[in-house]
């Protein structure tokens, strides 16, 4: 079930929505194959995540003056397609087996075939359900029962976001190309495609919804720029030192990637020769084992980068929270996101 940082009903309702949804685009073919693909896409969805766009979604509404119906659940609800559709594609991307304790999607569609090619099947099914999930995110946004207008803005902003994440992708997929990235390239990567698109445009697609001022939607952003890179860099810290049964992915995965993220930049900038040389090898390598990851882990505390990531995070929190302290939303709504402030900054998985 997914994990809830605030009212426990709202991943519920969310929960609820897409069931139904998802129930309503059943496979149009009758071919078992078909039926089970669809199927494997449903349960992606459905099982695991901690729906935390469609949270921040919500209290964008709420914030703004939206009330608790049900169009606004829909709309967090399309969030949450996006976010699977994007998820499927990344772990292809990233040539990842595990998501959320469980086999990815293109791995599993590649175990269901004992034969030549199945890999390549697998790759080439998990992209297209990864687009069908995308697509149907519009689908279901466009469903939404509000006023046309504000819906045409909430659209644009979504499709902002979409373009902004895409692009954050490839910025990300170009530093392992590139022979790095510094800090201030990694953090333009954190900005597009995890700052943006999991708080500020979450924020400010519910804002719209609900008829947002235009200084509550630079509210939102003040807000949920730092606390999005905030989330991030936490993420980043728990791919490298934290557990598959924390994390649900192996403790391996962004190591053997060769991710050039934040923590990582901060550790080229301060490793002596041989630390350097280390790094180098192992970073990035998919031989990578346990006991070179350990080095790695071992590296990234000596030169201190462990401790200047924790300090980032402590200071984009700090900067989100006095952002929220001045902003013009609705109260309830304000204290709802202080508490996700700190939840997505000090999770632990």
């Amino acid at each position: 079930m997914p994990v809830s940082f605030t009212q426990p009903d709202i991943g519920s309702r969310v929960e609820k929505r897409l069931t139904v949804f998802l129930e309503t685009w059943r496979a149009p073919v009758s071919d078992p194959d078909v039926e089970a693909a669809y199927q494997l896409l449903s349960d992606f969805i459905l099982n695991g995540g901690k729906r935390v766009r469609p949270q921040l979604c919500y209290w964008g509404w709420r914030g703004a003056g939206g009330d608790d119906g049900e169009e606004i659940i829909t709309a967090a609800a399309a969030l949450e397609l996006c976010h699977a559709g994007l998820l499927i594609h990344d772990d292809i991307m990233d040539g990842s087996e595990l998501r959320r304790g469980r086999s990815t999607v293109h791995r599993s569609l590649a175990g269901r075939y004992d034969r030549p090619g199945a890999e390549a099947f697998g790759q080439a099914g998990g992209i297209l359900l990864g687009t069908l999930s995308l697509a149907w995110s519009d689908t279901l946004l466009s469903s939404c029962r509000v006023d046309p207008l504000r819906l045409r803005a909430a659209h644009h902003l979504f499709d902002a976001m979409r373009t902004e994440v895409i692009s954050g992708q490839y910025l990300d997929i170009l530093a392992q190309l590139r022979s790095g990235a510094t800090v201030e390239e990694a953090l333009t990567v954190i900005r597009f495609k995890t700052a943006k698109y999991t708080v500020e445009r979450p924020l400010q697609i519910g804002g719209a919804l609900a008829g947002a001022t235009m200084g509550q939607l630079e509210s939102y952003s003040r807000f949920g720029l730092p606390l999005g890179e905030a989330f991030q860099l936490r993420d980043d810290v728990l791919g490298t030192f934290g557990t598959e049964s924390e994390t649900g992915k192996s403790a391996l995965d962004d190591l053997r990637e060769g991710k050039h993220t934040v923590l990582f930049a901060h550790a080229v900038d301060n490793a002596s020769a041989a630390q350097l040389r280390h790094l180098r090898t192992w970073h990035g390598n998919p031989e990578l084992t346990e006991e070179r990851a350990g080095d790695i882990r071992a590296i990234l505390r000596d030169t201190g980068a462990l401790a200047r990531v924790e300090q980032m995070i402590e200071d984009r929190v700090r900067e989100a929270v006095t952002a929220l302290a001045s902003a013009q939303i609705e109260p309830r709504a304000a204290n709802a996101l202080a508490i996700l402030a700190d939840r997505l900054a000090h999770r632990t998985r």
